[in-house]
């Protein structure tokens, strides 16, 4: 596939990158480089009827799902500056505050 400079431009915009007109000859290049490599996954051998590739064990064993309390060091009373009846209690701002 050749790539030229309309499509580094493109892709640049796409991207929203500010590229140097002097650099898009070295993209382009470098951009082709990169397409052929991929191209190369073609020829690999799929098992029969697979259509894909996968990595490791044919059965991947998955965790349970549970949702667990986030474990902390120390309860949200002892973080707060001041922490009355279950909540935090926040100053007035300086500008706010009654005179």
């Amino acid at each position: 596939m050749i790539i030229g400079a309309d499509e580094v431009r493109h892709v640049a915009k796409l991207a929203e990158l500010a590229v140097a007109e002097a650099d898009v000859a070295t993209l382009a290049t470098q951009l082709e480089g990169i397409v052929a490599f991929v191209a190369q996954l073609d020829e690999v051998e799929l098992p029969e009827g697979t259509g894909v590739t996968t990595v490791g064990p044919d059965q991947l064993l998955l965790r349970e799902d549970r949702i667990d309390p986030i474990p902390m060091s120390r309860t949200a009373a002892e973080m707060a500056p001041e922490f009355r009846e279950g909540f935090f209690v926040v100053p007035k701002l300086g500008g706010l505050a009654e005179g």
